[in-house]
């Protein structure tokens, strides 16, 4: 109520006269002359003398009228940025994304996402699941993009599929028949990555299950460094179908299928508190992705099937 006494009292000010301010703002005179009087009760002071030419401001006034100008204009200023917050024409916003997310799904989303809204800023943390949950917990970002996790404050909103996959060096005697059984893979020297990663414990739950105890095996820290010691025929490495599709379609690498063994797949989610409402750049950003993983679910195509789309530009998100 007190923005709308402003209003009217600068109104007022501006022509001088009760009338002409009343049909401006669409009011009548009795109630536009009940808010200045409201206002002078709230600031405890006379605000307009009454002449035979009209309004007249008192000396009070005349100094209160840069305060209400700037009062106005912040209110204003507030409901634009609210509406282009809910229209995600403005506005920030916060992901947070474990590495493998971050560097092969996130890029090609973003270019969308930014394409289509290039007025939100944006902003990326990176860290290990267990350490995206905790910052989506905390609010430091307004999504976490990282594998499926539970907790009772916490929706989890589907991204896309990924599967871990076994590629060699083009040259590699795997390739040429295009498959391996798991005796084969064990006499090879294995790349594992990131020991702190759900992915190295998934690789490890593999040989475990399948009671293999003895491996020989190169440990590296990150995906790309496992990718290098693969194409530099060091060893065989299971990794993240969507980090070596482009590698692949390259000739870089060879994914080949292992017999015999599941389907390592993961769900990549979105995480996000159950408690705040997904709005504006928040809102935006998962119907991106959701238009995204509506046009094809790439996780699970073939590397030729992969070349195809990406000639259709789909595979972007991925690569």
């Amino acid at each position: 109520m007190l923005f709308r006494q402003m209003e009217c009292f600068l109104a007022v000010a501006r022509l001088g006269n009760l009338s002409r301010a009343a049909e401006e703002m669409f009011l009548t005179q009795p109630t536009l002359t009940a808010r200045l009087k409201g206002l002078e009760e709230e600031v405890g002071d006379q605000l307009f003398v009454r002449t035979s030419r009209g309004m007249r401001l008192t000396d009070s006034g005349k100094a209160f009228v840069p305060f209400a100008e700037k009062a106005v204009e912040s209110f204003e200023d507030g409901k634009r940025s609210l509406e282009e917050l809910r229209g995600a024409s403005g506005g920030r916003l916060v992901l947070g994304a474990s590495p493998g997310v971050g560097t092969y799904a996130l890029p090609g989303l973003l270019e969308r996402f930014v394409g289509a809204y290039p007025q939100v800023s944006v902003s990326v943390r990176t860290g290990h699941s267990e350490e995206i949950l905790e910052m989506t917990l905390n609010e430091d970002v307004h999504l976490g993009l990282t594998r499926s996790m539970r907790h009772p404050d916490i929706e989890s909103l589907p991204l896309y599929e990924d599967e871990m996959v076994l590629v060699v060096d083009p040259g590699h005697r795997f390739t040429e028949k295009g498959s391996a059984d798991l005796s084969e893979v064990v006499g090879e020297r294995l790349i594992l990555f990131d020991n702190d990663s759900s992915y190295y414990d998934q690789t490890q739950e593999l040989f475990r299950n399948a009671g293999i105890r003895e491996l020989r095996t190169m440990e590296v820290d990150n995906i790309e460094a496992a990718k290098r010691m693969v194409e530099h025929r060091l060893g065989i490495s299971f990794l993240p179908q969507s980090a070596i599709v482009r590698s692949v379609s390259s000739g870089n690498l060879a994914q080949v299928a292992v017999e015999g063994v599941p389907d390592m797949t993961r769900s990549m989610v979105a995480l996000k508190r159950r408690d705040v409402p997904a709005s504006g750049p928040v809102a935006a950003f998962l119907d991106v992705a959701d238009k995204v993983a509506e046009s094809e679910d790439r996780a699970h195509l073939s590397p030729a099937l992969a070349a195809e789309f990406e000639s259709l530009q789909l595979i972007d998100l991925f690569t």
